[in-house]
């Protein structure tokens, strides 16, 4: 009888804290375990939360819809879940450029 094996799901959470009404929006480094973000849009309406989404799905070659927001809507402390990527390749991927 062959054995079935589920796919392993690949998913993780990302600590950030963000900097809205920056200049450009671009990785600022790691804080910790904390990525910081700097995001040009203003905290206005959830404006800078779309953009920090669609920048983090832009950055990981991710689907946007891979890319969610699940703590700190309006706060500068945030937590995404991110499907389709481990904390390691997320780690990778959002490294400063050397």
């Amino acid at each position: 009888m062959p054995s079935h094996r589920e796919p392993v799901e690949r998913s993780c959470t990302l600590e950030l804290k963000t900097i809205p009404n920056a200049p450009r929006t671009a990785v600022a480094g790691w804080l910790g375990d904390a990525l910081k973000v700097k995001v040009q849009a203003p905290a206005l309406a959830g404006r800078a939360n779309d953009a920090l989404l669609d920048f983090l799905a832009d950055r990981l070659g991710l689907h946007r819809r891979s890319v969610t927001l699940i703590r700190g809507d309006k706060s500068r402390h945030k937590a995404i879940r991110i499907d389709g990527l481990t904390l390691a390749e997320v780690r990778a991927k959002l490294a400063p450029p050397a």
